[in-house]
Parts: structure tokens; C-alpha cells; sequence
């Protein structure tokens, strides 16, 4: 047994820049979080299939079916894959610096409980969309899946992409005999809101858990081949990843954009549920050709990134506080005991609001990093998760490195 102390141990292998991709990745992704959790905070309205106004003007309309094709279970899958990737990467890091396995998953279950434990911070003043707390759980009782076989992360991707599917048809039948259940975010004071955001988000958490198995693992097996931090080795890959994967999320997503843009109006419920299951299976493809389009971005712009990319990267680099800081921005602008927006906007509205609101963290994110600041849930969840873990020599932790991961 080795007799370095595990704090010794424990610390990057040197110095050095970040990846651009990943937090590109990242930082564009909270776009399509933003665009997918606004319209959650409206109230007072009937919803479709993807939770979108059913009376909506025609701009709403489009708006919903826009982001029913390109954002809904888009989004989700591509966060989830990034975070694979970065649990990968972490415990690379770590054993390259000299820990053995056992440490590395000790630490990785230590961040989890954290992250669970930030979820249900989340969940309990904000949000009851929180996805912190699934990625805790799903580094609790997936961390050790990081040095299985590749056969083994396929098989278990393949699975549960099964699962999930015969889900998603049990959720479209669900909603086409009871409707769509209200979001926990029109409560008239913060104490009301609180029962109702919990007791959605205790059945939400684990729930999404089976959304996300697949493209975690396969961002897992893709961290193996460091697939976005030397993109240029891998862009034959990363060009058919985002080609097919983007193709075959809006063709798969087109049925249900048309029946939520209401465009399609005549429906059954022997079409709408392969609708609605196709669209969630797609979203996985959709995810993954998202991370590998934001690969090829940081290839071709890696030599010089320019003021947008740097901003997009900065964002992504301080993600966990980017994505908290929205769902402050939305407490503050939609909820009736404060800015009430959200009895007042259609869909189209919540989108703009939400697009600002990225915006905002994107340009806060760039200050901070011309500062030299570090995002500071970033650092919370580090002191933490880490609390044994040390700079030697000046050099950085593998958790000043790897950020929100």
C-alpha cells in the first residue's frame, strides 16, 4: 500500500490550460437549459405534451414547436454526456497523479453526495426542475462503471435506452388521459412554494435518472478517447457524430413539434404516444451531436478563439454558478410574489427572457474570468468535495481543473 498521504496524491499532474470544447460545450448548452426550463415558471395556462401554452398566438406556436425540435430532451442528454465526460476526466486525473482507484472512487462518490446535496438546496429555494441531485445519483451508483469495459457501458446504455423509451410511452399515454401536471412555480409566497417544489423534485430526481444513463455512459466511453480535448485526431468522428446526431433529432422530434406548435391537430392516441417516444429517444442522438458540433467549433477556433468563444467558454468553465444564477433570474422575474412575469408572457416571452437571462451569465462569466475569479459555486463544491485536497508546488487541483465537470 502506498505511503504518500491521499491529500499528497490527490493534485494535478501539472499546471496548464482547459480544454476548449468542453467548456464551450457547456457554456452553449446553458442556452438550451434556459430555453427549456422558462416557460416551466408560467401559470394560468393548459399545456401540451412538451408543457407549452396551448393558447398561444402564432408566434407562440412556432416558438414551442421550434424548441420541441431543437431544445426538449436536447438539452438534458448533452448536460449528461458532458458530465460522463467530466467524471471520466476527473478520475484520469487523479490516478495519473498518483492515487489508486479506491481513492478516485471514494472521491467521486463524495462530490455526488455534495452535488446531491446542492440539488435539494436547489429543489428546496428554487427549482423543482433541479438536475444536480440525478447527477449526484448517478455518480453514487454509476462511479464504478468509469473502469468497466466498453462492452459493458454499451450494453447499459442499450438498456436502459430501452427502458426509457417504453417510459416516455407510458408518459404520452399518462398525459393524453389526465392532461399535463402543473408545474410546482405559481405558489403566492416562498413558504407556499416550497412542499410542492419538493415533493415534485423527490419524484422528478431519480425519475430522470433513466433519461440520462445512455448519453452519461456513452459521454463516459467518449471521455476514454478524449473525443473534444484533441478534436482534430478525432474530426472524421465528431463530423458524423454532429451530422447524424442532429439530422436525426429533428426528423425524430418533427411529429411532436408539429402536434405542440399544434399544427398537427389531429392526432390519436396510436400516433401521439410513438410521437412523443420517438422525440425522447432522438433527444439522445440530438445531445450528442450538439458536444460533438461544439468539438468541431473549438478546432477550428482553438488558435483563436475571439471575444464570443472566450465568453462561451468562460460561461461553460463556471457552469454549475451559471446554471444557479438562472434559476435566481427566473425566481426573481416570473414567480407572483416578485416580478410575476409569469402570468403575464406566452411562450414566446419566457424564451426572450430566458435567452437575456443566459446572456447576462455568459458577460458575467467573461468579467470573472478577465478577473481571474473563479465561479464561486465552483469553488464551494470543490472545498467540499475536496476538503483533503491541497495545491503542491503551486500547481492546481484536479477540481480547479476539471470545474463543473
Amino acid at each position: 500500500m502506498s505511503t504518500v498521504p491521499a491529500h499528497a496524491r490527490i493534485v494535478a499532474a501539472a499546471t496548464g490550460g482547459r480544454s476548449l470544447a468542453p467548456d464551450l460545450a457547456r457554456g452553449a448548452m446553458l442556452l438550451l437549459i434556459a430555453l427549456a426550463h422558462a416557460h416551466m415558471y408560467l401559470y394560468g395556462h393548459e399545456r401540451g405534451f412538451r408543457g407549452y401554452s396551448l393558447d398561444g398566438g402564432p408566434v407562440d406556436r412556432l416558438v414551442a414547436g421550434l424548441q420541441v425540435l431543437l431544445v426538449d430532451a436536447r438539452a438534458l442528454p448533452m448536460f449528461a454526456a458532458l458530465y460522463g465526460y467530466g467524471l471520466v476526466r476527473l478520475a484520469q486525473r487523479w490516478m495519473a497523479a498518483g492515487a489508486d482507484w479506491p481513492e478516485a472512487r471514494r472521491t467521486l462518490r463524495r462530490r455526488s453526495w455534495w452535488l446531491l446535496a446542492f440539488g435539494f438546496a436547489h429543489a428546496l429555494l428554487l427549482f423543482f426542475g433541479d438536475i444536480l441531485a440525478t447527477y449526484g445519483l448517478m455518480g453514487l451508483l454509476l462511479a464504478g462503471l468509469v473502469r468497466a469495459r466498453d462492452r459493458t457501458l454499451l450494453l447499459v446504455a442499450g438498456l436502459s435506452t430501452l427502458i426509457f423509451c417504453t417510459l416516455a410511452g407510458l408518459t404520452a399515454l399518462t398525459i393524453i388521459e389526465n392532461g399535463s401536471t402543473p408545474y410546482p412555480t405559481d405558489a403566492e409566497s416562498v413558504l407556499a412554494g416550497v412542499g410542492a417544489r419538493l415533493a415534485a423534485w423527490s419524484v422528478l430526481a431519480p425519475m430522470l435518472i433513466l433519461d440520462v444513463i445512455a448519453p452519461f455512459l456513452l459521454g463516459m466511453w467518449a471521455a476514454r478517447r478524449r473525443l473534444l480535448e484533441e478534436p482534430g485526431r478525432h474530426r472524421a468522428m465528431l463530423v458524423r457524430v454532429a451530422v447524424a446526431g442532429v439530422a436525426v433529432a429533428v426528423l425524430g422530434g418533427a411529429p411532436l413539434a408539429l402536434i405542440d406548435a399544434r399544427v398537427w391537430t389531429d392526432w390519436s392516441t396510436a400516433t401521439a404516444v410513438p410521437a412523443y417516444a420517438l422525440h425522447s429517444l432522438t433527444g439522445i442522438a440530438g445531445g450528442l451531436g450538439y458536444a460533438a458540433l461544439a468539438g468541431l467549433i473549438a478546432h477550428r477556433r482553438a488558435a483563436a478563439p475571439g471575444r464570443v468563444i472566450t465568453a462561451l467558454a468562460a460561461c461553460g468553465q463556471r457552469s454549475l454558478t451559471c446554471y444557479l444564477l438562472q434559476s435566481v433570474a427566473f425566481v426573481a422575474l416570473f414567480v407572483p410574489y416578485l416580478g410575476a412575469l409569469g402570468g403575464r408572457l406566452s411562450d414566446a416571452g419566457a424564451s426572450a427572457v430566458a435567452a437575456g437571462v443566459w446572456l447576462g451569465t455568459v458577460l458575467l462569466a467573461d468579467g470573472m474570468r478577465r478577473r481571474g475569479w473563479r465561479g464561486p459555486a465552483e469553488v464551494l463544491l470543490r472545498r467540499l468535495s475536496y476538503r483533503s485536497v491541497h495545491t503542491v508546488g503551486g500547481g492546481t487541483t484536479h477540481a480547479d481543473r476539471a470545474g463543473h465537470g
